[in-house]
């Protein structure tokens, strides 16, 4: 079956990727099913232990919003929706990148309220074929359980958000590193409370809280700036999309072109392009402005809409003289 975004068909090598990145969803949902499970049955009363059971329940919040995402972007544009759907990716991003602050401001602010009483947290023992079993041995045993997995699918999500350039993915892949992260500082918390330092728990379960804070706020801010149509940038919002440059380079190399500048949008998975041209002789044909669409489409497969529009002078956003310089050459 042929995958696609919206209107855009995906390269066959693509369509492979996307299929793999379905599968490693499909199986993060599976494994957090039991890790919640397991940590809920040995939750105990440690912070730090609260903090992996949250943040693990936290993270199936991305898998599931990229398995409806994917759906729901494959529906067709129409007139009530002439754009399509990918703005549910952007939609998915922010309702996950919401859930992730939500859960580090509360984990830090339990946590601290917990540290500031000088509540003495305990750690029971229970009884297992007859034996007593200190129960912070089977805190640190299902914790251990949770640390390599997020470790690869982490990296394996990185790789391939890259490639489909889906920022929930991406912030899956945030989130599998912060998750191993708080499982190896949980097991520092246990230990604290096993020898005796009542606010080691408390302490980790704070640092846990404000990596997941920071996640989420890192996540908050991308997601809104793309929803507001800020420039495309790269999937991990380090630098502008290198789409923007491929596109005003190819448009000012064509022979009838005197200057030219693009404003580009993230739109989820693909980029919508809105070039400015200015023709040299001050006017252009159809058949020109056609050569130039094509063109810019075929640099990539992200490329799903793009508008031409002849002008006579660029926008200042598109490098374009500013109003400052019209108003002075004006005067």
């Amino acid at each position: 079956m042929t995958r696609r975004f919206g209107r855009t068909e995906l390269p066959p090598e693509l369509q492979d990727v996307l299929k793999r990145a379905i599968r490693i969803e499909w199986i993060t949902i599976c494994f957090l099913v039991v890790t919640t499970i397991l940590l809920g049955l040995v939750l105990g009363n440690s912070q730090a232990m609260k903090a992996a059971w949250l943040e693990d329940l936290l993270s199936l919040a991305p898998p599931i919003a990229f398995l409806v995402a994917v759906r729901v972007v494959n529906r067709p544009p129409s007139a009530r929706y002439p754009y399509g759907h990918h703005r549910s990716i952007g939609v998915a991003h922010l309702v996950a990148a919401v859930a992730l602050t939500a859960v580090g401001t509360f984990l830090i602010v339990d946590s601290l309220s917990g540290l500031f009483r000088a509540e003495h947290p305990t750690i029971g023992s229970v009884v297992i074929f007859g034996q007593q079993v200190w129960l912070g041995w089977l805190m640190i045993g299902a914790l251990s359980l949770t640390v390599v997995p997020p470790i690869i699918f982490g990296r394996i999500k990185m790789e391939l958000a890259e490639q489909l350039h889906d920022k929930v993915l991406y912030a899956d892949a945030d989130m599998n590193k912060a998750d191993w992260m708080t499982a190896a500082g949980s097991m520092l918390g246990v230990f604290g409370i096993g020898l005796g330092i009542w606010w080691a728990d408390a302490v980790v379960a704070t640092l846990i809280g404000c990596s997941i804070l920071w996640d989420g706020y890192k996540n908050l801010k991308a997601a809104i700036t793309d929803l507001v149509d800020s420039r495309a940038t790269t999937v991990d919002d380090s630098a502008p999309h290198p789409l923007i440059r491929e596109v005003n380079t190819y448009l000012r190399s064509l022979p009838w072109v005197e200057a030219a500048g693009a404003r580009v949008r993230d739109e989820g998975h693909v980029l919508h392009v809105e070039a400015f041209v200015v023709p040299e002789s001050g006017k252009v044909r159809l058949e020109q402005l056609l050569e130039a669409r094509d063109g810019c489409i075929d640099l990539d497969w992200k490329i799903e809409d793009i508008v031409i529009v002849p002008v006579e002078e660029l926008p200042e956003e598109v490098g374009g003289p500013s109003r400052e310089r019209q108003s002075e050459r004006s005067g």
